[in-house]
């Protein structure tokens, strides 16, 4: 009876559009393999938040499972609630019936996108978020460009002096003041579109370099192609790639999702690259299942699962099939004498989907003179997710404080995480804390690359 595979029953007439339109999108079998034993309660943030039911990943299942049943209205207290989650997917692991969540929220939110009416502006800045600049690679480096511009202006400044940056939200108004310097010149214009290996080549691999990534963290894409190199791999940058598809996904829009994860298929298999390697976490989420993504894509779902097989984040790759270099500590890099110590946040994605979370901690172990202190809560979600922080304010801030609190007691000197939108919201949150002076949040890419022995610490 699973609607999602077509079989209908003479009760789907019955059900209003929305409602329809879930019983037909939403897989069923996933539906009642929900238990309902409550182990996914203390995994997930918005219900230790709130202590709502309806605010749990059993919780928003029920309420799936109520609509396709028919039990219940999609009313505006139900897409509140598929809207608070953050997708972290942190429920999946502690999951003992193995429910993929993640993969129901997206089809709730692709239906609910089916049938809401936002306002103009809303769909004015949708259509050319997700249809015109993210999918384009060109598109995005002429954002990198006008934001490098006003950057360099002074604007920024005169902005925040005339009280202009006031009228916008908190949120967004401290954001932009930590954002890291934007870039029109993404890691093929500095290096090309294939860098030789160190020594004997173990593997080709294929860089995946994002779109935000490549114009906002322009140089973590430069280091990731360096570290790999130093590693023993030829990396490989196919021009044809584009986003990855995870916002589009995240935010209900599936069908460009889709058409976005051929290209990218296309693109790395022309490339004929043994593996394929991401630096961002909830890039490698969504690209990891493309074969579920395409699955029912008779053109595309043998090479999806071509595709997703090979995927790896960067620091497995580096453990798992490189010849890691020698890491220290630069000399002096305490400027308070004590050993350098560093803690590190999960990307909620890079564990709980890829399931890669020691490979870091590994990484981070093998750097001398550096003191690893565990952070409390590390697996928690830090309340980044995409662009939650933005949409989300409230939920994100009480997430982020949180979160906090646990930071600060590491004292560390540096807060190494494995994705941009953990590394934004772990830069405000010390930002907010004012720890600026003797904390600093890094990808760990430019953690282990500027601390590759052979390159010097003076």
């Amino acid at each position: 009876m699973a609607a999602a595979n077509g079989v209908s029953d003479p009760g789907a007439k019955e059900l209003r559009p929305l409602a329809q339109t879930m019983k037909l999108q939403l897989d069923y079998d996933e539906l009642t393999n929900c238990m309902r034993c409550g182990f996914c309660q203390a995994a997930c943030p918005t219900f230790v938040e709130t202590g709502l039911e309806a605010a749990s990943p059993r919780g928003r299942i029920a309420l799936m499972k109520a609509v396709v049943d028919g039990v219940m209205e999609p009313d505006a207290k139900f897409r509140e609630q598929m809207n608070l989650c953050l997708g972290c997917r942190a429920c999946e692991p502690v999951c003992p019936a193995d429910v993929k969540y993640g993969h129901l929220l997206e089809q709730t939110r692709d239906s609910l996108e089916r049938h809401d009416e936002h306002p103009w502006y809303i769909k004015a800045v949708r259509h050319v978020a997700f249809k015109r600049v993210f999918p384009n690679q060109n598109r995005m480096k002429r954002v990198g460009k006008l934001l490098r511009t006003y950057q360099k202006s002074g604007l920024p400044k005169l902005a925040r002096r005339l009280g202009v940056m006031k009228l916008l939200p908190r949120n967004m108004r401290e954001m932009e003041a930590i954002l890291p310097e934007a870039s029109d010149r993404g890691v093929v214009e500095r290096l090309g579109t294939r860098v030789p290996a160190k020594g004997e080549k173990i593997a080709t691999v294929g860089m995946f370099r994002g779109c935000l990534m490549d114009i906002m963290f322009t140089e973590t894409n430069v280091n990731t192609v360096r570290l790999l190199s130093e590693a023993g791999f030829e990396v490989v940058i196919p021009e044809t790639q584009n986003c990855c598809g995870a916002l589009h996904a995240h935010a209900g829009e599936l069908a460009d999702a889709k058409e976005l994860a051929r290209r990218n298929i296309r693109a790395f298999k022309e490339a004929g690259v043994d593996y394929i390697v991401s630096n961002a976490g909830g890039c490698g989420a969504l690209l990891i299942e493309y074969d579920h993504l395409l699955r029912d894509d008779p053109d595309y779902a043998e090479d999806a699962e071509w595709f997703a097989s090979r995927v790896k984040d960067v620091s497995l790759m580096l453990l798992e099939k490189g010849r890691p270099p020698e890491f220290a500590a630069r000399r002096g890099e305490s400027a308070d004498g004590a050993p350098l110590t560093v803690t590190y946040q999960d990307s909620c994605h890079l564990r709980n989907v890829m399931r890669q979370s020691n490979a870091p901690r590994s990484l981070i172990g093998r750097v001398g003179d550096v003191r690893f202190v565990e952070l409390t809560g590390a697996d928690r979600c830090c309340g980044s997710a995409g662009i939650y922080n933005i949409v989300q304010p409230n939920m994100a801030n009480d997430v982020l404080e949180h979160k906090m609190e646990h930071v600060k007691e590491t004292n560390a000197h540096y807060l190494i995480t494995s994705n941009p939108g953990c590394l934004l919201q772990m830069k405000l949150g010390i930002e907010r804390e004012k720890l600026g002076g003797r904390m600093e949040a890094v990808h760990i890419v430019d953690f282990l690359y500027d601390r590759i022995s052979s390159r010097g610490h003076d």
